[in-house]
Protein backbone atom coordinates (compact mmCIF):
# COMPACT_ATOMS: atom_id res chain seq x y z
CA UNK A 1 0.00 0.00 0.00
CA UNK A 2 1.07 3.54 -1.24
CA UNK A 3 1.18 6.43 1.80
CA UNK A 4 -0.11 9.57 -0.41
CA UNK A 5 -0.08 13.17 1.15
CA UNK A 6 -2.87 15.38 0.06
CA UNK A 7 -1.72 18.80 -0.89
CA UNK A 8 -2.86 21.38 -3.24
CA UNK A 9 -0.64 21.49 -6.43
CA UNK A 10 0.85 19.43 -9.40
CA UNK A 11 0.78 15.67 -7.83
CA UNK A 12 0.66 13.82 -4.93
CA UNK A 13 3.57 12.55 -3.17
CA UNK A 14 3.73 8.95 -2.75
CA UNK A 15 6.54 6.96 -0.65
CA UNK A 16 8.92 4.46 -1.49
CA UNK A 17 8.74 0.87 -0.04
CA UNK A 18 11.92 1.83 2.03
CA UNK A 19 10.33 4.96 3.40
CA UNK A 20 6.96 3.10 3.96
CA UNK A 21 8.89 0.72 6.00
CA UNK A 22 10.86 3.76 8.07
CA UNK A 23 7.42 5.34 8.49
CA UNK A 24 5.95 1.80 10.19
CA UNK A 25 8.95 1.36 12.71
CA UNK A 26 8.30 4.81 13.98
CA UNK A 27 5.63 5.56 16.63
CA UNK A 28 2.98 7.92 15.76
CA UNK A 29 4.80 10.21 18.58
CA UNK A 30 7.65 9.83 16.73
CA UNK A 31 5.89 10.41 12.72
CA UNK A 32 3.91 13.48 14.53
CA UNK A 33 7.56 15.20 15.47
CA UNK A 34 9.03 14.51 12.46
CA UNK A 35 6.45 16.08 10.26
CA UNK A 36 6.14 18.82 12.66
CA UNK A 37 9.95 19.18 12.27
CA UNK A 38 10.24 19.41 8.16
CA UNK A 39 10.29 22.67 6.60
CA UNK A 40 9.81 20.92 3.04
CA UNK A 41 6.06 19.63 4.24
CA UNK A 42 4.04 22.22 6.86
CA UNK A 43 1.16 21.29 8.09
CA UNK A 44 -2.05 22.32 6.66
CA UNK A 45 -3.55 25.35 7.61
CA UNK A 46 -6.98 25.79 8.72
CA UNK A 47 -7.81 27.48 5.67
CA UNK A 48 -6.06 24.82 3.27
CA UNK A 49 -8.01 22.42 5.34
CA UNK A 50 -11.53 24.18 5.03
CA UNK A 51 -10.39 24.48 0.76
CA UNK A 52 -9.58 20.92 0.73
CA UNK A 53 -12.68 20.31 2.47
CA UNK A 54 -15.09 22.35 -0.14
CA UNK A 55 -13.26 21.19 -2.59
CA UNK A 56 -14.51 17.27 -1.93
CA UNK A 57 -17.91 18.51 -1.71
CA UNK A 58 -17.85 20.10 -5.21
CA UNK A 59 -16.80 17.22 -6.84
CA UNK A 60 -19.16 15.29 -5.07
CA UNK A 61 -21.96 17.25 -6.16
CA UNK A 62 -20.29 17.46 -9.93
CA UNK A 63 -19.96 13.61 -9.64
CA UNK A 64 -23.47 12.78 -8.31
CA UNK A 65 -24.42 14.59 -11.70
CA UNK A 66 -22.22 12.18 -13.74
CA UNK A 67 -21.18 15.30 -15.50
CA UNK A 68 -17.31 15.89 -16.23
CA UNK A 69 -16.54 19.53 -14.80
CA UNK A 70 -16.64 20.90 -18.68
CA UNK A 71 -19.71 19.68 -19.04
CA UNK A 72 -20.97 20.59 -15.85
CA UNK A 73 -19.58 23.92 -15.72
CA UNK A 74 -21.22 24.63 -19.75
CA UNK A 75 -24.92 23.16 -18.02
CA UNK A 76 -24.77 25.13 -14.69
CA UNK A 77 -23.36 28.45 -16.19
CA UNK A 78 -20.22 27.99 -14.04
CA UNK A 79 -16.31 29.41 -15.34
CA UNK A 80 -14.70 26.09 -15.80
CA UNK A 81 -11.87 27.00 -14.29
CA UNK A 82 -13.79 28.29 -11.25
CA UNK A 83 -15.21 25.07 -10.76
CA UNK A 84 -11.37 23.35 -11.37
CA UNK A 85 -9.89 25.56 -8.91
CA UNK A 86 -13.18 25.24 -6.18
CA UNK A 87 -12.48 21.03 -6.77
CA UNK A 88 -8.45 21.44 -6.19
CA UNK A 89 -9.06 23.33 -3.41
CA UNK A 90 -6.83 26.29 -4.68
CA UNK A 91 -9.88 28.78 -4.10
CA UNK A 92 -13.10 28.58 -1.44
CA UNK A 93 -16.52 29.28 -3.43
CA UNK A 94 -18.00 32.01 -1.76
CA UNK A 95 -21.69 31.51 -0.31
CA UNK A 96 -23.43 31.98 -3.03
CA UNK A 97 -21.79 29.58 -5.09
CA UNK A 98 -21.73 26.66 -2.41
CA UNK A 99 -25.99 28.08 -2.19
CA UNK A 100 -26.29 27.24 -5.89
CA UNK A 101 -24.04 24.12 -6.16
CA UNK A 102 -26.66 22.95 -2.82
CA UNK A 103 -29.68 23.60 -5.12
CA UNK A 104 -28.20 22.03 -7.57
CA UNK A 105 -27.63 19.01 -5.38
CA UNK A 106 -31.01 19.02 -4.10
CA UNK A 107 -32.25 18.94 -7.96
CA UNK A 108 -30.53 19.89 -10.78
CA UNK A 109 -33.31 19.43 -12.88
CA UNK A 110 -35.25 22.71 -11.03
CA UNK A 111 -32.08 24.17 -12.02
CA UNK A 112 -31.91 23.52 -16.07
CA UNK A 113 -35.86 24.57 -16.38
CA UNK A 114 -34.82 28.08 -14.58
CA UNK A 115 -31.86 28.38 -16.73
CA UNK A 116 -33.55 28.03 -19.99
CA UNK A 117 -36.54 29.84 -19.02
Amino acid sequence: MAIVRYRPGPAPIILSGEDEARLDAMTPREIEQNTLGDADNPPLTDDELERGRLGRSVRKIREATGLSQDKFAKRFHINPSRLRDWEQGRFKPDSVALAYLKVIEKNPKAVDDALTA
